[in-house]
């Protein structure tokens, strides 16, 4: 059943690539309205997910990553909407030039081809992965966790009816119904059908795929994202966008997990960070104990951990260089921010992070495809090759080559 998937995805890819943009756009708006008439049957079914859920122990954070509800179907409603407003990212041409042996030489962009997902909890994913998938001329197989499979069918199932009514392929998206461990293994083995795989999930999951496709990979990474706390910063500010960071919503990956904090605003600072945190678990090292007596005692291991949930770990440094050391040898290459009056110390913070965004006197929650302009995002990318960051449609091109000469011979 895998090997029929990715043959079909293969065949859909070679009719979507040659859609108008107009034809995508009316398909996914198409899609848009859909959606919104098959809403209570989406909540009906997403609440079978839920259910399921809390009965084998999922995690807070995972139960509200699996939630949908009114708002979050508006909201993926208008992610379809903004996708569809956008340009048609194919066809572009990315540059030209002229060879002395008088070839013209044009790079294009072209889709990618088949693209599949292996995610977990949220069935958000299912649909925001397949309008960016789409408007970039991508066919797409999703795998998603066995916690959100009848939100994800009922979601696939609005897709592919939308689709067939426009005499399009059903089959530029396709959901893998089996949960099984083995499904997912040999989904990662389909390297003649599919042409990239994007994980997103836990770092375990990304771990594995990362170590066992025979597929390229595009990493999606987990966030332990820091928030530095120079000794010139704004208390007030800093109080503001920590809370914000934190608090808002604490299972996402752009949400705070540790603060470096400057040893000389460290014991003006961490009292209103510990009343600010409220109902947070903070594990803090020796020197932050001696303001905050009742917190933990972070363990090396606490640096370096994603806690997707109401716990942070907090280090204390003497100079902007131990806090970029510090945040480079524990970060995921997430969302890092630093919070400073000196502009000097800004820029050298944003120079020397390694990660796919880095902040000064703002949120890490900002790190979303939508806010960046994208629409949806397909992930937040931690490497380097390829696409960084929020990956909205540009980042599910690829380009070619259009050489055009006179009759020229090498």
């Amino acid at each position: 059943m895998i090997k029929e998937i990715g043959i079909n995805a293969k065949k859909a890819e070679q009719t979507i690539a040659f859609l108008s943009n107009e034809q995508k756009n009316d398909a996914l708006k198409l899609i848009a309205k859909n959606l919104n008439s098959k809403r209570t049957d989406i909540l009906e079914e997403n609440k079978k997910d839920v259910e399921n859920g809390v009965v084998i122990g999922l995690t807070d954070s995972l139960l509200d990553r699996l939630t949908l509800d009114d708002a979050r179907i508006d909201l993926m409603i208008q992610g379809l909407e903004e996708i569809a407003s956008m340009a048609d990212p194919l066809n572009r041409t990315l540059s030209e030039s002229t060879t002395k042996e008088g070839l013209s030489i044009r790079k294009t962009t072209v889709p990618l081809g088949v693209i599949g997902i292996i995610y977990e909890s949220r069935p958000n994913v299912t649909l925001d992965s397949f309008a960016l998938c789409f408007k970039a001329g991508n066919a797409v197989v999703l795998k998603g966790g066995k916690e959100a499979i009848y939100s994800n069918t009922i979601l696939e199932s609005i897709i592919r009816d939308s689709l067939s009514s426009l005499s399009l392929d059903p089959n530029i998206i396709q959901v893998i119904k089996r949960t099984d461990r083995e499904a997912t293994n040999e989904m990662m083995r389909l390297n003649k059908y599919i042409d990239v795989l994007i994980p997103r999930g836990s770092a375990g999951l990304i771990k594995a795929v990362v170590e066992n496709s025979t597929i390229p990979v595009i990493q999606t990474g987990d966030g332990n994202c820091h928030i530095y706390i120079d000794n010139e910063a704004d208390i007030d500010m800093s109080i503001e966008i920590i809370k914000n960071a934190k608090m808002q919503r604490m299972g996402v990956c752009n949400a705070l997990e540790s603060l470096v904090i400057h040893i000389d605003i460290a014991e003006e600072i961490l009292p209103l960070i510990e009343s600010t945190l409220v109902g947070v678990h903070i594990h803090a090292d020796a020197e932050a104990m001696k303001t905050l007596p009742n917190v933990t005692l972070a363990t090396e291991e606490d640096f370096y951990t994603e806690y997707l949930g109401p716990e942070v770990s907090i280090k204390t440094v003497s100079s902007l260089d131990e806090a970029i050391t510090h945040i480079n040898e524990h970060n995921t290459k997430h969302s890092e921010a630093i919070i400073t009056r000196n502009r000097e110390k800004a820029d050298e913070f944003t120079k020397k992070v390694d990660a796919s965004t880095v902040y000064v006197n703002a949120s890490t929650r900002f790190t979303d495809g939508s806010v960046f302009g994208l629409g949806a995002e397909i992930g937040i990318s931690t490497q380097k090759l390829h696409a960084r960051g929020p990956m909205g449609v540009d980042a599910l091109c690829s380009y070619k080559y259009i050489v055009e000469g006179t009759g020229q011979i090498r």
